[in-house]
């Protein structure tokens, strides 16, 4: 199997695909929002101390997995572990939390692309009315929407991953970019810019607490893709001679750098539209910013580059977000569709058609948990709330089981598959790695306190989201 399977051209073929698993919705509007209610710089330092100290051992050790089976995540698992039975649960939920993230991440790409669409008709002002957006997903327009999506995902990923993955990775990637560049750029000529600017960089420690350090630490563990088997299936198509720890040490630069410049252009345009904001009434949801507040942002601008002027860089925003989510939904889709071609010996073609059949049923039916249908809406009731299909979706397969999956990744490494075998996997392409200090602190990391912060993260996870009860009192 694996003298067939298909390699990425060159090691930026990688980087960028990754980078673009990587770099998301939360990136561009809820990671710049949760700093700037949150300590400014001091947030950012710590997200960037998360970052290098925890997250980047955990990647190391996902593109290890891959690399070494040439594998998806479950035959990872399982031909890593000996086939030993104890470990087939890690492998199976590391395919079946991107198969249901897919379901959810879907959901909200629609949402952006029906968006754009209306954009570039030139119908901004009917956007930013307030009851737009309850409007606007509980219409039948957005099953239309849906269906253009689902042709775009398929026709990247059929291609495969030179011409599919690789492809647009080189495309998307650098046009985000320019696209974000050109938003920064033009945010930062307008009036009272520098109060949101000031608000986002300037260190205040007074606000750091447990609280704030626990939730500086699941964004950059869920910014990276730790744990959905993005990573291990990616790294599955790159060679021996691929620098598994410089590239990993990429994605994460990149990531965190688009997420940075992405507060350049969010919170400028905000104190721009009300120099009077109150930095912690803005809302955490990065939906509820994408399509409740920003479109009034982008509207206000008429005023300055007229209707028409507004409209050009509110198409250019949503584009920006639209590419970010589809580098991000074709990375999730892939995790499943290597795992059946891999496992069922078929072909990529039939694999898709399979995975947009069973996700397409639970995306309509999760896009009708909004008040179309109120048997999904009000699905069931736990934490106290009456949930959604979609709410469920959402808690169980993002909130919850990744730090479940990322701890299982640093358990398996060092317990089942040893230290010494990823030392191995590592030092390939890296020369040098055996004996540094990066290599001793991974291996020191990852069998000691990295498992214990994700289990104490999964854990107050489960009992906050559906006990309502923190155990860190907060």
């Amino acid at each position: 199997m694996s003298e067939k399977r298909e390699h990425f051209s060159s090691r930026l073929g990688f980087i960028l695909a990754a980078a673009g698993s990587a770099v998301g919705i939360g990136n561009l509007v809820g990671f710049p929002v949760s700093a700037t209610k949150n300590g400014g710089g001091a947030f950012l330092l710590v997200y960037a101390l998360f970052v290098i100290f925890i997250c980047l051992p955990v990647m190391m050790a996902e593109m290890a997995m891959g690399r070494k089976a040439q594998k998806d995540p479950l035959g990872s698992y399982k031909l890593l572990a000996g086939n030993d039975p104890k470990w087939n649960f890690a492998g199976f939920l590391a395919v079946l939390t991107p198969f249901m993230i897919a379901v959810f991440y879907m959901v909200i790409t629609v949402w952006i692309f029906g968006y754009l669409s209306q954009t570039a008709l030139g119908n901004l002002d009917a956007l930013a009315q307030p009851d737009n957006f309850g409007t606007f997903i509980n219409s039948y327009t957005v099953f239309g929407y849906m269906a253009v999506v689902a042709i775009i995902v398929n026709l990247i990923l059929v291609g495969g991953v030179k011409e599919g993955i690789e492809k647009a990775a080189k495309f998307m990637m650098p046009a985000l970019f320019v696209l974000l560049t050109a938003l920064v750029v033009y945010v930062l000529t307008l009036d009272n810019a520098m109060a949101g600017v000031k608000y986002y960089i300037v260190p205040d420690f007074s606000k750091m607490d447990a609280s704030v350090l626990n939730g500086a630490l699941a964004q950059a563990f869920f910014s990276l893709s730790l744990g959905m088997g993005i990573l291990m299936t990616y790294a599955s198509y790159i060679s021996k001679k691929d620098d598994i720890v410089g590239s990993a040490k990429m994605v994460a630069v990149t990531d965190s750098l688009v997420a940075f410049i992405a507060g350049l252009m969010v919170l400028p345009a905000i104190f721009s539209f009300n120099p009077n904001t109150d930095p912690s009434t803005l809302s955490d949801s990065s939906v509820s910013m994408i399509f409740v507040y920003l479109p009034k942002i982008l509207l206000a601008l008429q005023a300055d580059i007229g209707y028409f002027g507004a409209s050009v860089v509110a198409f250019v925003f949503f584009l920006l977000v639209f590419f970010a989510a589809i580098t991000s939904l074709v990375s999730i889709v892939e995790v499943p569709t290597a795992t059946l071609s891999d496992r069922k010996g078929i072909s990529r073609k039939k694999a898709l058609a399979i995975l947009t059949l069973s996700t397409g049923v639970l995306t309509v039916l999760c896009t009708m948990s909004f008040g179309m249908v109120e048997s999904l809406t009000s699905f069931v009731n736990y934490g106290g709330a009456d949930k959604s299909l979609f709410d469920i979706v959402y808690d169980v397969f993002y909130d919850t089981i990744l730090p479940l999956n990322g701890l299982m990744v640093c358990l398996f490494v060092m317990y089942r598959w040893k230290k010494a075998n990823l030392s191995e996997e590592l030092s390939q392409g890296c020369e040098g790695y055996i004996g540094s200090f990066t290599e001793k602190y991974v291996n020191f990391s990852l069998s000691t306190f990295i498992p214990a912060i994700l289990l104490l993260i999964f854990v107050n996870t489960v009992a906050t989201k559906f006990f309502a009860f923190s155990i860190f009192g907060f």
